[in-house]
């Protein structure tokens, strides 16, 4: 298993930093929506869609949502003078208020989730709301100051990773070693209140490094700080809204397309969250 998961990491870390730095925005934007229609198919599995027809045609559907919006919104288009198109900003905000809500679902579950659990249609909307942002928010991010710098907005890309990353680490180690509260038991046993703050402490790492390289402005480091938190703190919901949606579909991995680390849904679970939320507070605060 272990040398599987190397294996897995040793092929897709460098294809993933590739995409990032050098493909182009028009490019890049068809191979985010690949990878967000490979993820419907995992949804389908969380979803409690069984058969095999119905999780391609919910493919179909996301993968055909991302493009369309590509083709809605050209690259050239998404920002114009500093402003971001309103479609995407749009489905953006609209992410914002899902992953509130999702929080809701979080701290019910499972007293209040008769409405949602037992309906396939109701579970697949969700996936459109988690996925179809994440895509709008990394091409977003992509493309900010494209004209100027071609590699600013994969340095934007690699915060969000960098800062989800480490969180994702802290919280584990410190988890591991110190957590004693669970955070949602009846979400996911294994994560705690510690582990959450061992993983917001470690990620704080990432944020100073950012802001001494972006030359931050002093009056700004506080809301440079509360993005990140943010950020951090939204990850761990989308790794929670994940774990929920699995249990109660009876299933450990989203899927199996990676092997040693399950599906591309568990490995990209908490960037759902931090992506869409981390890229509206970049367009309202600091574009």
């Amino acid at each position: 298993m272990l040398k599987q998961r190397i294996i897995t990491a040793l092929i897709l870390a460098p294809a993933a930093l590739l995409a990032i730095l050098f493909l182009s925005v028009d490019t890049f934007q068809f191979v985010v929506a690949v990878v967000m229609g490979l993820g419907a198919y995992e949804w389908g599995n969380m979803s409690g869609l069984i058969q095999r027809r119905m999780k391609l045609i919910f493919t179909i559907i996301i993968t055909a949502l991302c493009i369309g919006l590509s083709i809605w919104v050209p690259a050239s288009e998404i920002w114009v003078q500093g402003e971001l198109h309103l479609v995407f900003y749009w489905v953006l905000a609209l992410a914002s208020a899902w992953w509130a809500y999702s929080l809701v679902m979080i701290l019910l579950y499972p007293k209040a989730s008769a409405f949602w659990q037992h309906s396939h249609l109701i579970r697949n909307l969700f996936g459109v709301f988690t996925l179809v942002p994440t895509y709008v928010a990394i091409v977003t991010l992509r493309s900010s100051l494209f004209d100027v710098d071609p590699f600013y907005g994969a340095s934007l890309i690699f915060y969000v990773l960098g800062i989800v990353w480490a969180a994702d680490i802290g919280a584990f180690f410190v988890g591991v070693k110190f957590g004693r509260t669970k955070l949602r038991p009846n979400v996911s046993p294994g994560k705690t209140f510690e582990g959450l703050a061992g993983g917001v402490a470690a990620s704080m790492a990432i944020i100073a490094f950012a802001a001494l390289h972006y030359q931050v402005e002093t009056k700004s480091i506080t809301l440079h700080i509360l993005i990140g938190v943010i950020t951090v703190g939204v990850s761990a919901l989308g790794d929670l809204n994940e774990s929920m949606f699995k249990r109660c579909a009876g299933i450990k991995d989203s899927g199996r397309i990676l092997p040693g680390h399950g599906g591309i849904l568990d490995r990209i679970d908490s960037l759902t969250a931090a992506f869409p939320v981390f890229t509206f507070c970049y367009v309202v605060w600091m574009a």
